[in-house]
């Protein structure tokens, strides 16, 4: 599992400068005070052991740079929601001068220092900090309240000083894999309760709103209002159309609107939701309608990626359809 650490901190700071081993600092590793876990008892336990596995040999050749203390102080800041330690300038500071003494050390020459010149030192605390606040503690910040931090950290110690894991590789990897697997069951059934609840209140609403006078229903499910009716030409399935429009969940949340960025958009019809496709067509030059597209027109069982637009959600638009395009 990767949890966005070797995918995000790990590319930037270690495989963009080609660093293949453990870089040596000119001072003594500062341990962190951690409070060692005797036994892994608990599933939050085992979790934050196998995940801190996973940070140290992430961040290993780079570990004599790291000021442990700081880094769980920036990891702890970052799961209470609290501004940073450590401000974003200085964090840029700090990972150039980190780029430049691994550089340096690795024997490469470094943008704009002479051969021979002494590497650059690096401030291990606020290394420490800048990892801990921009890179694991909100990789791990979804996942506080399943992991133990001090099990976290006595791997990440007994990892970063070469002692003997509470965990097997192995151990970890299973950990890790039966925990993801665990999660995405909990996701999908969540996702499914959820599907459920949006097509049953979505039914319900359209139900009752083809009763409203000026509503009309087509063969799809589909429902449309004009607005303001049009006299221009009107669009084929497959034209390519320019609108201002906006949308809206059902509870009156606009998840996107062209009017609030202050430009019309353009698009394929044939590009779109089925319930745009089919609504747009019905529209002449010069309109506006608005539309209510029920889940299976729109979204479906997926909605979108991380919201905000759920599964089986209905949406209302209101459309101006500007131009049919050449």
């Amino acid at each position: 599992m990767k949890m966005g650490m070797r995918g995000a901190a790990a590319s930037v700071l270690i495989l963009a400068m080609g660093a293949t081993g453990t870089v040596m600092s000119q001072q003594p590793a500062a341990r962190a005070a951690v409070k060692e876990t005797s036994a892994l008892n608990s599933q939050r336990e085992k979790l934050g052991y196998a995940i801190g596995i996973d940070v140290a040999n992430s961040f290993a050749p780079i570990s004599s740079e790291i000021d442990l203390a700081a880094l769980r102080r920036g990891v702890t800041n970052a799961f209470e929601g609290k501004p940073p330690l450590i401000s974003q300038d200085e964090a840029q500071k700090t990972d150039a001068a980190l780029r430049q003494a691994m550089m340096a050390k690795s024997g490469q020459p470094v943008p704009g220092v002479a051969p021979g010149t002494a590497p650059p030192k690096v401030d291990r605390e606020k290394v420490g900090l800048m990892l801990g606040t921009y890179a694991v503690g909100p990789s791990l910040a979804p996942l506080k309240a399943d992991l133990d931090l001090d099990a976290l950290f006595d791997a990440v110690t007994t990892t970063f000083n070469g002692g003997t894991a509470k965990m097997t590789p192995e151990q970890a990897k299973a950990t890790l894999e039966g925990f993801m697997a665990g999660k995405q069951a909990e996701m999908q059934a969540e996702s499914a309760a959820k599907a459920g609840t949006n097509r049953t209140e979505g039914n319900a609403f359209l139900a009752k709103n083809k009763t409203v006078p000026g509503v009309v229903t087509t063969a799809s499910g589909l429902q449309y209002q004009v607005l303001r009716p049009g006299s221009g030409e009107r669009p084929m399935p497959t034209s390519k159309v320019r609108v201002n429009y906006e949308g809206k969940l059902l509870d009156g949340t606009v998840f996107d609107s062209s009017y609030e960025r202050g430009q019309p958009i353009e698009f394929g019809l044939d590009q779109v939701i089925k319930g745009w496709s089919e609504g747009v067509s019905l529209m002449p030059t010069g309109s506006k309608y608005r539309f209510w597209i029920p889940g299976e027109l729109a979204y479906g069982e997926q909605g979108t990626p991380g919201g905000p637009i759920g599964p089986n959600a209905t949406l209302t638009f209101d459309v101006e359809l500007l131009n049919v395009l050449p």
